[in-house]
C-alpha cells in the first residue's frame, strides 16, 4: 500500500514519523532522462532528481536503510500513482509509471508505517509518445473489470451486513469471506484513493501510532475479530456494519475516477502478489476465520486479469517472459485447486480452513507465488518498451 495497511511488522515506528523532515536531494549519477535514483534508508529518502520528463518514469529503488520500507509515488493529495511494498535492507527493486505534467511526491516508509519520508518532484513537458490503442483498449476493458467488482460486491456486503445488524453470528461468518472477493481483486485500484483502504481493510497492526483499535479500527477485519474471536456482535459491531457498506459505496461511487494506466495495471498485478506473499501465506490476513485462500484466490485472479488485458502487447515486446508468465499463473492456479473443498469444482470459494493447512503445504504456495512475482515485476517495462 497502501495507506495505514501493513503486511511485515516492525518496531521503532516513532523514529520513522520523526524522521518527516529528513529529505534529502542526493546528486548521483542517473541511468537516464526518466530514471529517478532512490536511495531509502531508515531516516532519509534519497532522490537523484526533482525534475523528469513526462511519460514514463523509472523509480530505481534501493534500500540501505536496517527496516523494510516501501516506496510510493504519490499526487499532491495523496493518491498512489505506484508503489512497490516490502523492499527488504540491502535489496534494489525498479518500478516504471505513466506520469502527465505536473506535481508529484516520492514517498519512502522506513518500516512500512506512517505518512513516510517525502520529496516533492515534477514532470514537464508534454509526451510526444502515441499509446498503442490496445493499450487503450485494455484501460477501458480493466476500468469495466473493476467497476463490475464493485458492484458485484455491495450486494454481497450488505448480505453480511444485515446478519451482522440482526445478531446472526452463523450467517455473518458464512457471508464474511464472499462479501471479500471482489475488493481482492482490484484491492490496487481501491488504495490508489489513499483514505479507503484504512477504513475497510486495514488489520490491527496496521493502525498507526496513536490510533485506538476501541475506536479507530473499523472495516472487515474488526468485525471479524468479533465473530471468531470474541464470538460475540454488540451494538458497536452493528454500527461497524453500516459504517462497512457506506464505506464500500463510496468505493463504488469512486472507481470511475481512478487514475488507471497500462503501467498501473501491470504495476497493480505486481502488488496483489505481494499481498498474497506478505498477508495470505503467512496466515496473517484472515487470522481468525482462517479464510485466506479466499483472498489468496482473488489476489490471483485480479492480477491475471490485468496480465490478461495487457499481454498482447508485452509478448509482442518480450516474448521470453510472457511464455514465463503463463507457464507460472498455470502452475499456481493448479496449486490452489489441490486445496478446495471440493477440488473437483473449480468454480467454487469454498477453500480448505487455513489453519489446516500445514507449514510444508504454506512452503509450496509460497514457492509458488515467488515464482509468479518475480516475472510479474517485469511487465510495466515490457509493456513500455519500445
Amino acid at each position: 500500500m497502501r495507506a495505514a495497511r501493513l503486511t511485515v511488522a516492525t518496531a521503532a515506528t516513532a523514529a520513522v514519523l520523526a524522521a518527516l523532515s529528513g529529505c534529502t536531494e542526493k546528486s548521483g549519477a542517473s541511468d537516464g532522462e526518466h530514471v529517478i535514483n532512490v536511495t531509502a534508508t531508515d531516516d532519509a529518502c534519497e532522490v537523484s532528481k526533482k525534475s523528469v520528463p513526462a511519460g514514463h518514469v523509472e523509480l530505481a529503488i534501493e534500500n540501505k536503510g536496517s527496516k523494510v520500507t516501501e516506496v510510493y509515488l504519490l499526487f499532491p493529495d495523496d493518491r498512489v500513482v505506484t508503489e512497490r511494498e516490502n523492499i527488504g535492507p540491502g535489496t534494489k527493486q525498479r518500478v516504471t509509471a505513466e506520469v502527465k505534467a505536473g506535481d508529484y511526491r516520492i514517498a519512502c516508509k522506513p518500516g512500512m508505517k506512517g505518512k513516510g519520508i517525502r520529496q516533492d518532484i515534477k514532470a514537464t513537458g508534454k509526451t510526444d509518445a502515441k499509446r498503442d490503442p490496445r493499450l487503450d483498449a485494455a484501460v477501458a476493458e480493466y476500468r469495466a473489470y473493476v467497476q463490475q467488482q464493485a458492484d458485484e460486491t455491495l450486494p454481497l456486503a450488505e448480505t453480511f451486513a444485515k446478519a451482522v445488524k440482526d445478531g446472526d453470528l452463523a450467517a455473518a461468518r458464512k457471508a464474511y469471506a464472499p462479501s471479500r472477493v471482489g475488493w481482492e481483486r482490484t484491492e490496487p485500484v481501491a488504495e490508489s484513493f489513499g483514505d479507503l483502504d484504512p477504513k475497510v481493510d486495514v488489520r490491527e497492526d496496521g493502525l498507526e501510532d496513536g490510533q485506538d483499535p476501541a475506536t479507530d479500527w473499523t472495516g472487515w477485519h474488526r468485525l471479524e475479530k468479533a465473530l471468531w474471536a470474541d464470538e460475540k456482535i454488540g451494538d458497536r459491531e452493528k454500527e461497524l456494519a453500516d459504517q462497512l457498506l457506506t464505506d464500500l459505496k463510496d468505493w463504488q461511487d469512486r472507481v470511475g475516477t481512478a487514475e488507471i494506466t497500462p503501467t498501473s495495471m501491470a504495476n497493480g498485478a505486481k502488488e496483489l502478489l505481494d499481498e498474497v506473499a506478505t498477508g495470505k501465506v503467512t496466515g496473517e490476513e484472515e487470522r481468525y476465520s482462517h479464510t485466506d485462500l479466499v483472498d489468496f484466490k482473488a489476489n490471483v485472479e485480479g492480477a491475471q486479469k490485468s496480465y490478461e488485458l495487457l499481454k498482447p502487447v508485452a509478448r509482442e515486446n518480450d516474448k521470453a517472459l510472457t511464455t514465463e508468465l503463463d507457464e507460472q499463473f498455470a502452475a499456481l492456479n493448479t496449486l490452489l485447486d489441490d486445496y478446495r473443498a471440493d477440488p473437483a469444482n473449480k468454480e467454487s470459494y469454498d477453500f480448505v480452513s487455513y489453519d489446516k493447512v500445514g507449514a510444508a503445504d504454506r512452503k509450496k504456495l509460497s514457492d509458488a507465488v515467488n515464482a509468479l512475482a518475480e516475472p510479474l515485476s517485469k511487465l510495466a517495462a515490457a509493456v513500455v518498451a519500445k
